[in-house]
């Protein structure tokens, strides 16, 4: 990687759509560039709208250009949703130098021999992680370059998805003129930047509460461990409000991000605003407390859901701690309501660079660092000065068909 090499992480969530521009500077991540747009064309996660997604996407990734002044061609795409699956393999290869020294295509080919695993035809390989390499037999190696050794193993945790979903998120990045650098799981792109070593070590859930989804990321032994996704999340809050106050939701997520508290005892009676209702030209005053009265309830509900969920992972007794992020995270009082439900330690995971400070963005600063940390760069170039406009239809031909993209990219993850 060179001194100065530009990330850009694309994070299609269901309420946002978030570019972010890292900037690579002798080994430090400068957050240069970020860009945010409404997230049209996305239900709980899924992708319901290819158009209004391409759209989304092109805001976004625009709002990020004429902050910084570039032109963006190439992205790292996060990915997420209850089609994901975790699976370990192994693979086994033999030192291929002369010398017995393990260098980088000796890597490569164990990382290549640990992605040979049975997979149905509707699944593929998102990324593969490893948890440990063995050098003739001598376990608990992270990195065995240069070592000396004749056999070389990998035990991986293979994450895979389902084809439809990897191929329509696929479709709306290239749709809206973007090339793929890769495709990245949103849990361990977050595991990056929002867990330490010993949380990693120890047994902690990480829980990423998104505007349609939760997704919960259990992390053990170093490494990610089990992952699942519950429908709901800081839409259905926002929902309960607009249908308790009688009001359009727009005008219900206005109101929680001003107001909302997520556990009464911290709100204010006398904290005051008034409410356009549905149905009728007055207005009509309601306090805090009174939406936190019904913000409590379902936030209580998804703290609930999640403790549940972890139990029926088979973590409920090895679990040491949770770590929050999403959006929907950021709602106060959620810490001291979450330590109550779970009954554990809990805290919120912040991005500590300017302008990113907020945990709706974990998983795009995550990305960035995650790739920093593991993937390298791929397709020097990933932006230019801003030039020709971008292309409102599909990626130009001069670059490869999505299929043959897809058949190849895999390669080059790791």
């Amino acid at each position: 990687m060179s001194s100065n090499d530009i990330i850009v992480s694309l994070d299609i969530g269901t309420s946002k759509v978030r570019a972010i521009i890292g900037e690579m500077n002798n080994g430090a991540i400068n957050i240069i560039g970020v860009g945010s747009a409404d997230s049209e064309g996305i239900r709980k996660g899924a992708i319901v709208d290819i158009d209004q997604t391409v759209q989304s996407i092109r805001n976004a990734v625009e709002h990020a250009e004429r902050m910084v002044g570039i032109q963006i061609s190439d992205v790292y795409v996060g990915i997420q949703g209850n089609h994901i699956a975790l699976q370990t393999n192994h693979g086994v290869v033999a030192v291929s130098n002369e010398d017995r020294e393990i260098g980088e295509e000796d890597i490569e080919r164990v990382l290549q021999a640990a992605k040979v695993v049975a997979l149905p035809p509707e699944r593929e390989i998102i990324n593969l992680v490893p948890k440990q390499y063995l050098v003739d037999g001598l376990e608990g190696i992270s990195d065995p370059r240069g070592m000396i050794g004749v056999r070389l193993e990998v035990e991986a945790t293979i994450v895979t998805g389902t084809k439809t979903a990897i191929h329509n998120l696929m479709r709306c990045v290239e749709k809206a003129g973007l090339r793929i650098s890769g495709v990245i799981l949103m849990s361990l792109a977050s595991g990056v930047m929002s867990l330490t070593k010993d949380e990693k070590m120890i047994g902690t859930v990480l829980v990423d509460i998104g505007a349609g989804s939760t997704t919960i990321a259990i992390y053990e032994q170093g490494g990610l461990a089990a992952i699942s996704t519950l429908p709901i999340g800081g839409e259905f809050v926002t929902n309960d409000i607009a249908y308790g106050l009688r009001t359009q939701s727009d005008q219900a997520e206005k109101f929680k991000l001003k107001y909302g508290c997520a556990i009464m005892a911290d709100a204010a009676d006398d904290v005051k605003f008034k409410v356009s209702r549905m149905g009728s030209n007055l207005e009509k005053e309601f306090s805090q407390k009174d939406l936190a009265s019904i913000i409590e309830p379902r936030m209580q509900e998804i703290c609930q859901l999640i403790r549940q969920e972890v139990r029926r992972l088979g973590y409920g007794d090895k679990v040491n701690g949770y770590v929050l992020t999403g959006g929907a995270a950021a709602l106060p009082g959620t810490v001291a309501l979450a330590q109550y439900e779970l009954e554990s330690s809990v805290r919120i995971a912040l991005p500590d660079f300017i302008g990113v400070k907020d945990s709706a963005y974990s998983s795009g600063v995550g990305m960035i660092q995650y790739v920093s940390k593991y993937m390298g760069v791929r397709g020097a170039g990933a932006v230019k000065k801003a030039a020709a406009s971008r292309k409102a239809g599909p990626a130009a031909s001069s670059k490869p068909g999505m299929f043959e993209r897809i058949k190849n990219m895999f390669n080059e993850f790791i």
